[in-house]
């Protein structure tokens, strides 16, 4: 709770004695900038310290229904107010008291009968505590905006490069168009669905466009050649996981690095037949085993000049149908479980080519 400028600073003092209440309110409305909230039943001053936001409590130990450390006990209990100063009214003699309160949270204590200099040095002290901790949790927060501007135009920066690595690799592959755009959100909606947080969700989004980039070293002889590779060139493509690896591994950006794995494991199968390294299972990171799911079925019924869309319906046979061998079974599920939104991302992102000629 932010307080206005110059207002006054709350001091809530809690005693069943109205003589005594009246007493320390006045010698508080003495002091410049602070204003007293009396309190004679230590319940109705907890309900209004939890509710507003008070900068002193001075409270009494004696009082029925609830005795003073008792309510220190509970405002402490309310963890963001652990900053709060808190004066108890205590007799001299009771020693043993003052333990338990100090253990209890209180800050510093008042001695029956009140003396009136006391009381205003101790409550100035406590006040001038307290905006030193104010300021410090402005300066904090003040700090925590900062940081948060700071980190949110390092994010800013860090998806314009991945963006622009993305499209290089668009340039070069005429595959690609809105398909990294399609198969990085079916990558998020797979990952929710299999139970991950919403960091891997966003980081799959930034990351899988990257999936590709290898494709920058492969000649153009065989990224463009229209027909069917031969093995020579084949071998030749299956290079372009390590080579994506290759350029975005070692990055000080946590998406970049992700997005080296990605690159170097989602041709990976998950019964061992994949390539480059014939991972297989679990051996198989999970954004990799994500990825291959989102990113066939998306090569699959994109329509090219040199193919056409494969059928939805055939797409996701080939999908169950690869189920345990090229892909693992429970990224297919969560895949199709999300279907609704499968085909709401298709929807928003089109390739001109599939504008122009139908899907």
């Amino acid at each position: 709770m932010q307080r206005p400028p110059c207002s006054p600073m709350n001091v809530v003092v809690v005693d069943d004695t109205p003589l005594n209440l009246v007493l320390m309110g006045k010698l508080v409305d003495r002091l410049p900038m602070a204003r007293a909230q009396g309190f004679e039943r230590p319940v109705e001053a907890l309900a209004w310290c939890l509710e507003h936001e008070p900068d002193l409590i001075i409270v009494d130990y004696m009082m029925p229904g609830m005795d003073g450390l008792e309510f220190i006990r509970r405002m402490r209990a309310s963890r963001h107010r652990d900053d709060l100063p808190i004066l108890m009214v205590t007799a001299s003699h009771e020693r043993s008291v003052r333990y338990e309160a100090l253990e209890c949270g209180a800050n510093d204590f008042l001695t029956k009968p009140i003396d009136a200099h006391e009381f205003e040095s101790r409550v100035r002290n406590m006040l001038k505590l307290r905006e030193a901790h104010l300021a410090t949790r402005q300066r904090a927060e003040t700090l925590a905006v900062e940081v948060r501007k700071a980190t949110a135009e390092i994010i800013d920066r860090e998806r314009e490069t991945i963006t622009r690595l993305s499209r290089a690799a668009e340039f070069r592959d005429p595959e690609t168009g809105a398909h990294i755009q399609r198969m990085s959100h079916y990558s998020a909606l797979i990952a929710r669905r299999l139970g991950h947080d919403e960091e891997l969700a966003d980081a799959l989004l930034m990351a899988a466009p990257m999936h590709d980039v290898g494709k920058l070293g492969i000649p153009d002889t065989i990224l463009l050649k229209p027909g069917r590779l031969s093995t020579e060139e084949f071998e030749v493509m299956k290079r372009h996981p390590q080579i994506g690896y290759d350029i975005l591994k070692d990055s000080s950006s946590s998406i970049l690095r992700l997005g080296a794995t990605i690159a170097l494991t989602h041709h990976e199968k998950f019964d061992g037949n994949g390539y480059p390294h014939g991972l297989a299972g679990e051996a198989i990171p999970i954004e990799g085993r994500i990825v291959a799911v989102a990113d066939v079925f998306d090569a699959l019924t994109s329509a090219r000049p040199y193919k056409p869309a494969w059928p939805l319906a055939r797409a996701i046979a080939l999908l169950r149908e690869g189920r345990g061998s090229h892909f693992d079974p429970a990224c297919v599920d969560a895949f199709l479980l999300a279907w609704d939104e499968v085909l709401a991302v298709r929807t928003r992102f089109r390739d001109a080519y599939e504008t122009l000629h139908g899907d």
